[in-house]
């Protein structure tokens, strides 16, 4: 049985796609910027841009989930961050999926994010796998590219190109905000959310995201398609802390505060992105992937919360 190869395999959701595909017995090939703990065959892939020689990693391989990318980079220091973040997440990509093609690999599983559709939608307003890419930052900019050179590679080379958009992704060894605010919760520290009850946004649990991409990688409707993920249930920033104080068995203290008031403080000390997150909407509809693959999320909020819960407290 051929393998499948998963890029970033000892990164946040390479890592789970491993876990993943090993339960069900089948072949993993990881590969990996520095050795790691992964169980599976690795193969260590040093950096990757447009140079990287990806010829044994992709012997013998049927499909390719490419996970390794160039994040979002808290302390930015590169003098240009797009012209790094194209180095890695756009030519990097390309040349993978060119290599791939010419192996005779199949299918290539992209990971991209939803910040291809843009930072926010409109109270009501879901984005949805059709709609025209509108990034706003490097990052998004980035996986918009890839995804445009990768359609091209599709169609000069027959290679079926499989693209997935997710949200935040939150699970064990989460990290970031989402990670902040887990601890915030945690400790029973006081939080002026209270009052964010309006706003809805889409996330999507680790392994939500991982059972998608596997699918992804194997279902004959999946080629040349472009999904978006999430765990099928919207929330607003309150409940989300609420229901992540009982994930935690830590009731949340929200404090009441006019969501203007917050916004305003924020734009004052340069933090309006965050407030932004905070505050605002962002959901997805997922109508296009559950129908095409008749796919639903395996694992519920409640659920994917406190699979996050139990990570944070074993570190």
């Amino acid at each position: 049985m051929s393998a499948l190869l998963v890029t970033g395999a000892n990164g946040f959701v390479g890592a789970a796609v491993c876990r993943h595909a090993l339960t069900t017995g089948r072949p993993v090939r990881g590969a990996v910027r520095t050795p790691g703990s992964i169980s599976s065959h690795e193969i260590t892939v040093r950096d990757m841009d447009a140079h990287t020689d990806w010829t044994e990693a992709l012997r013998g391989c049927h499909a390719v989930v490419h996970a390794a990318a160039r994040v979002h980079v808290m302390n930015e220091t590169s003098a240009d961050p797009l012209s790094e973040f194209r180095r890695v997440n756009v030519e990097g990509s390309l040349n993978l999926a060119r290599q791939a093609a010419a192996a005779g690999v199949k299918r290539f599983v992209f990971v991209s994010s939803i910040k291809v559709n843009g930072e926010g939608t409109e109270a009501g307003h879901a984005y949805t796998a059709g709609d025209a890419p509108a990034p706003k930052d490097a990052y998004g900019v980035s996986k918009a590219e890839a995804e445009h050179g990768l359609r091209r590679i599709a169609t000069d080379t027959g290679l079926d190109v499989v693209i997935v958009r997710p949200p935040l992704v939150y699970g064990p060894g989460v990290k970031a905000n989402f990670r902040s605010l887990m601890l915030a919760v945690s400790r029973g520290l006081p939080l002026p959310l209270g009052s964010v009850s309006g706003n809805r946004r889409s996330l999507v649990a680790l392994d939500n995201l991982a059972d998608l991409l596997l699918v992804c990688a194997d279902h004959p409707a999946a080629a040349g398609q472009t999904f978006l993920v999430s765990d099928g249930e919207d929330l607003s920033t309150a409940e989300l802390l609420r229901r992540m104080g009982r994930a935690l068995n830590r009731p949340a203290r929200l404090l009441p505060c006019p969501p203007s008031l917050l916004q305003m403080g924020a734009q004052l000390v340069g933090k309006a992105a965050i407030a932004q997150r905070l505050l605002g909407n962002l959901q997805v509809d997922i109508a296009h992937t559950r129908a095409t693959l008749g796919w639903a999320p395996p694992v519920g909020v409640d659920e994917g919360l406190r699979r996050a819960a139990a990570g944070l407290e074993s570190r």
